[in-house]
């Protein structure tokens, strides 16, 4: 109970991470878009956060795999598998001088990245209350059952 307790608050940790991780290249390209931001600089803040996010999808993949949630597993990999392709292509990082030209492509697969992150955040806040509403449920369950409290009682 306590290492599966564990397991799901360090996948909320290792999501909320890649969410920030995320949201935050987002704040960056928009900031570039409306000119607040340097493109050396947003580039080079962005390039920055690529392989941390990168080792965080693997790490969540492969804890998925090892605990045996295959479901969730199968719906990691793709993602997982898109950002092997993109380091192995050697595409991951952002080019400071075809930033531009890339910026709205940038921004929609950041923002799909974003969606699938919040998927997965609500199915994993899920599988962490779960066995608190469990508990809760079989606590009310037994109050209604006890029989001290009978409501035919009162109305006799």
């Amino acid at each position: 109970m306590i290492l599966n307790l564990i397991f799901w608050i360090l996948c909320l940790l290792i999501n909320f991470g890649l969410l920030a991780i995320v949201f935050y290249a987002l704040l960056c390209l928009t900031d570039l878009e409306v000119d607040q931001m340097d493109p050396f600089v947003a580039t080079a803040n962005i390039n920055r956060w690529i392989l941390p996010e990168f080792v965080l999808q693997a790490v969540l993949s492969l804890l998925l795999l090892l605990t045996g949630h295959w479901i969730l597993f199968l719906l990691a990999v793709p993602l997982t598998c898109y950002h092997a392709v993109l380091f192995i292509r050697r595409q991951h990082l952002i080019d400071v001088t075809e930033v531009f030209r890339n910026l709205n492509t940038d921004k929609k697969r950041r923002m799909i990245k974003l969606g699938v992150y919040m998927i997965f955040f609500t199915i994993f806040i899920f599988r962490f209350f779960l066995p608190f509403g469990y508990r809760i449920g079989a606590g009310i369950l037994a109050l209604f059952n006890s029989e001290e409290l009978d409501i035919r009682s009162s109305f006799f």
